[in-house]
């Protein structure tokens, strides 16, 4: 459950208790309706491909060697093929050609909903203050990258490959 332990509509305090047969938290005044649903997070993520090579990034908060898709929140009034497209450019300062959806994954572990991406892209590589560093693989490479203990974005790449032969 979230760290949410105040009201935002009133201030009083959340209390736990069944709601639709699910414990939630909600306020404990009478008259005030709130409940906090606690909903998943929507995130989109993308495998970037530039010509023949595909773009994996470090997080600058990651440690050394551990490289992924790239990944960020969809945004109020954004679609999820917006989101996507405008994390490739602030993310790598590429121009997102096309977005084709994967598959969507739940992480519970973080109260995410995550939506794939294949993102074709043209133009200069140049990461942000958010990413340590980029690798451009071949398919080859691609497919025998071992992204170690990230299933999730293992299976975005086998997906997306096998889209492609």
């Amino acid at each position: 459950m979230s760290a949410m332990n105040y009201c935002p509509q009133c201030g009083a305090p959340l209390r736990e208790r069944l709601v639709d047969q699910v414990p939630r938290k909600a306020c404990v005044v009478e008259d005030c309706a709130f409940v906090h649903w606690d909903n998943p997070t929507p995130v989109v993520m993308a495998l970037v491909q530039i010509g023949e090579r595909f773009v994996l990034a470090r997080n600058a908060a990651w440690p050394q060697g551990m490289f992924s898709v790239i990944a960020g929140f969809l945004e109020r009034g954004e679609t999820p093929d917006q989101a996507v497209l405008r994390e490739v450019a602030e993310e790598l300062g590429l121009r997102g050609e096309d977005a084709v959806f994967i598959n969507h994954y739940s992480l519970f572990s973080r109260n995410q909903l995550l939506l794939a991406y294949w993102v074709r892209a043209s133009g200069t590589l140049t990461i942000n203050e958010e990413l340590a560093e980029a690798l451009l693989l071949d398919r080859g490479e691609l497919e025998n990258y071992d992204f170690g203990p990230l299933d999730i974005p293992a299976d975005i790449v086998r997906r997306c490959l096998a889209r492609q032969a």
